[in-house]
């Protein structure tokens, strides 16, 4: 493009730059149809970039760039250059990519620019920054750049009092948030103020019954109440909670994958079959008679196989695995 006299939207600032143009080869096989504001701008970028500018200039002009194209990684590098040389004021420039942020929540160089940000600032944005994650969560529950950026602040500057409480509500709102139940985990082995995994377990394990046994088919809190013992599988085992959990559950409700798949586990390594356990599963062959295998392991095996058509292939190998120890 031609180089005007007065920059790009009447800059006069920027009349002594000549815009460096996209170079996209001789003969590009699909030329991309830029806007000519966008063309104008990058041109001026280029420029002010190649030549290694750090003014106040190029700071407004990479801000006009990131308004044309958010995800410019290129840009947003360029700009902590200019930052760092002007001692610029972050906290203004917080609330410049929070503005951004809003409309591009899903944008990894903006939450990339947030973290940079909040690591030069310090603990003193770490509550500000964990309303900015509750307010983008509240909208989009599933965002995996507001979570990470949400660990990563309470790791690297505090904020853990009210986490707790915290997944507390999200999971009164939605039992099936499996973020929420993922950041539960993180915060019970990760945070500094509970004691870890060892000191919560007990209360953690009552906590996530209760959440199986009014929402049985709800696959998060199966996978949470596994997490709860992780590498000890011997106390899982030997957790009549757990496998009670089981057993309330298929008494109601036969085919119940998660509930069938952990009674298996425990099973297979070790449990110690009670009459309960051995009547509830003897009630299952009576309900369906092909299932009926002198092995309780194998029984269980076999019922997941018809109920569980999905991973029927995966069920009928680990069932020779089981024979294959008998």
């Amino acid at each position: 493009m031609e180089h005007t006299k007065s920059g790009p939207s009447g800059w006069p600032e920027l009349a002594d730059v000549v815009p460096v143009p996209q170079d996209d080869g001789p003969s590009p096989v699909v030329p991309i149809a830029y806007r000519d504001d966008f063309r104008e701008v990058m041109g001026y970028f280029r420029a002010l970039y190649f030549a290694g500018e750090r003014s106040p200039r190029a700071l407004r002009l990479t801000a006009e760039a990131i308004e044309l194209n958010p995800g410019n990684y290129t840009v947003w590098h360029f700009r902590r250059l200019i930052l760092e040389a002007l001692d610029s004021d972050l906290l203004e420039e917080m609330s410049f990519v929070d503005e951004i942020a809003e409309c591009n929540p899903k944008n990894y160089q903006i939450w990339h620019h947030k973290r940079w940000l909040a690591d030069k600032l310090g603990s003193d944005v770490a509550n500000k920054e964990h309303e900015f994650t509750m307010k983008t969560l509240a909208i989009d529950a599933k965002n995996y750049h507001a979570w990470s950026h949400r660990q990563w602040v309470l790791q690297a500057l505090g904020g853990w009092e009210g986490e707790l409480q915290y997944c507390n509500q999200l999971l009164e709102e939605d039992v099936f948030n499996n973020s929420a139940w993922n950041q539960r985990y993180f915060v019970i082995t990760r945070s500094p103020l509970l004691g870890g995994l060892t000191v919560m377990r007990d209360s953690e394990v009552d906590y996530t019954i209760e959440a199986i046994l009014a929402n049985p088919h709800n696959e998060s809190p199966w996978s949470y109440l596994k997490g709860l013992y992780k590498g000890e599988k011997n106390l899982l085992v030997a957790d009549e909670r757990v496998s009670g959990a089981c057993l309330k559950v298929l008494k109601n409700d036969r085919s119940c994958v998660f509930a069938l798949s952990l009674l298996l586990d425990l099973l297979r390594n070790g449990l110690q079959p009670s009459d309960e356990v051995r009547g509830t599963i003897e009630a299952m062959k009576n309900f369906d008679p092909e299932t009926a295998d002198a092995d309780l392991a194998i029984s269980v095996c076999s019922f997941l196989q018809k109920c569980d058509p999905l991973r029927v292939n995966y069920w009928s190998w680990y069932k020779t695995t089981l024979s294959s120890q008998i």
